[in-house]
């Protein structure tokens, strides 16, 4: 039974990837503020536990895959490999986590620069490199730990 479990998990998170780019989009849009991210009136929002496992999966992907990609040693495998990862980790969230309205449309923001980076380190943004991609999955992934209340987030150190 489990192992019906992931494809359908990677079918949500496909599916689900393309609203979630266009807000990601949307949110980056000049003179839009609807879908900026923000503190919870001044504080972190609140996190719940499949959110933060499956955001700690996340990073330890990135951080793995990052050392690699910025040395230009990571490969198409790689690449990949990251990508399937981090959509299985989105669906996880998607079918588990439970945040109240507010803190889920911040979360979406945050989603949705990470399902970006994942196109692009796909090789699905033909303009950028695959690397930028790991790249904005991490830039996304400290964005989450600024906003959201994750005890021990470490944030990625990005390369130069």
């Amino acid at each position: 039974m489990k192992l019906l479990k992931l494809p359908m998990l990677l079918l949500i998170a496909a599916t689900l990837a393309t609203p979630l780019v266009a807000l990601a989009a949307d949110s980056h849009k000049h003179g839009s503020d609807s879908h900026k991210i923000e503190l919870n009136a001044g504080k972190k929002w609140a996190s719940d536990a499949p959110l933060r496992q499956a955001m700690t999966a996340i990073r330890s992907s990135v951080a793995t895959t990052l050392p690699a990609a910025h040395s230009g040693k990571a490969t198409t495998a790689d690449y990949d490999a990251l990508g399937k990862e981090v959509a299985a980790q989105v669906a996880y969230i998607v079918q588990n986590c439970k945040l109240n309205p507010k803190a889920d449309a911040q979360l979406h923001v945050v989603i949705g620069d990470i399902m970006n980076g994942v196109e692009t380190a796909e090789g699905k943004q033909h303009d950028k490199e695959r690397a930028s991609g790991v790249v904005q999955i991490a830039q996304a992934l400290n964005t989450y730990g600024q906003y959201f209340d994750h005890t021990g987030w470490k944030a990625i150190k990005l390369p130069h």
